[in-house]
């Protein structure tokens, strides 16, 4: 009777305190994050009735086959193991982990494309890039950029190109979307979307320093009038960013918001194309045979 009320109040303490959580990544506000969140519930359930399926089995064989008041000389009977328990216990963790396989697989092919039922509409790129320890964030369709803020409208994809300007960082959003790197010398797409207006917490996800608890930013989002309304004020209103003042800022360490007219892609183009900092091979003919004679002059400097 006692094991009984443990295990109740056990249960509902848990109860308890995970009602009074808000968790942001449960909290969808995108049908990014509203599949990542469904996977994650999904986990969550399958994980908890194994729990108090394993919990109960446990309960039960203390309580059934406790110790008795028998003689010391006592010698339970030997028993064969089962064929038909060990399958079982082997066969459904297998099925458990396959069926978790499937779906993580599926969604994660899911989240890495733009959302359904948005394939016909124009996705906003923006570069996100980061430095220590801030963001900035480059509009080339707008020819603005800003630091620390990312604004975004509503019903309408994102593409988020991300890259570092120094360490490892990760943008993540938890209300529109799972987290994912951004590295130097190389660029990496995070789709994401919002139909929801409102202000959602973004930050850097990865440890990379001394700054990285710091390294946060708000990402707005809006109807596309208000969305266009703030792009025009920008233009109207923003200083020009010169490579004098950018290579400022990378300098700084955290600073505030920042809006600038034109971008960063001007003079510090993103590391892609033919911009990439990774280089396998020539690229013309004509390299390739200055690198062939470079070799044989060494050949024959060697000899």
């Amino acid at each position: 009777m006692k094991m009984k009320w443990a295990l109740l109040f056990i249960v509902f303490t848990i109860i308890t305190v995970l009602s009074g959580c808000e968790l942001a990544v449960l909290d969808p506000k995108g049908p990014v994050a509203q599949t990542q969140a469904d996977v994650i519930k999904l986990s969550m359930w399958t994980m908890a009735f194994i729990v108090l399926v394993v919990t109960g089995l446990f309960v039960f064989m203390l309580t059934k086959y406790r110790a008795s008041k028998a003689d010391k000389d006592y010698e339970p009977p030997h028993i064969e193991g089962s064929k038909t328990l060990e399958i079982i216990w082997v066969t459904i963790p297998v099925l458990i982990v396959a069926f978790l396989s499937v779906v993580t697989v599926q969604s994660t092919y899911e989240v890495e494309a733009t959302p359904k039922g948005y394939e016909d509409k124009e996705p906003l790129v923006i570069y996100a890039s980061s430095s220590n320890w801030k963001w900035h964030f480059s509009y080339p369709e707008e020819n603005i950029e800003t630091v620390n803020y990312v604004n975004i409208p509503i019903d309408r994809p994102v593409e988020f190109k991300l890259y570092s300007h120094g360490t490892i960082s990760s943008l993540w959003i938890p209300q529109l979307g799972g987290q994912k790197y951004a590295m130097s010398d190389m660029v990496n797409t995070l789709h994401l979307l919002a139909d929801v207006p409102g202000s959602y917490m973004g930050r850097n996800s990865n440890f990379n320093g001394a700054g990285f608890a710091e390294m946060k930013f708000e990402a707005l989002a809006m109807t596309q009038k208000d969305y266009d309304e703030w792009v025009s004020d920008v233009k109207n209103s923003a200083d020009k960013l010169t490579k004098k003042e950018f290579d400022r800022l990378l300098e700084d360490g955290h600073v505030g918001r920042k809006t600038f007219n034109g971008t960063q892609q001007a003079f510090y183009p993103a590391p892609e194309g033919e911009n990439a900092g990774h280089h396998h091979g020539s690229s013309t003919s004509e390299e390739s045979d200055s690198h062939d004679e470079h070799d044989s002059e060494s050949d024959h400097s060697h000899h």
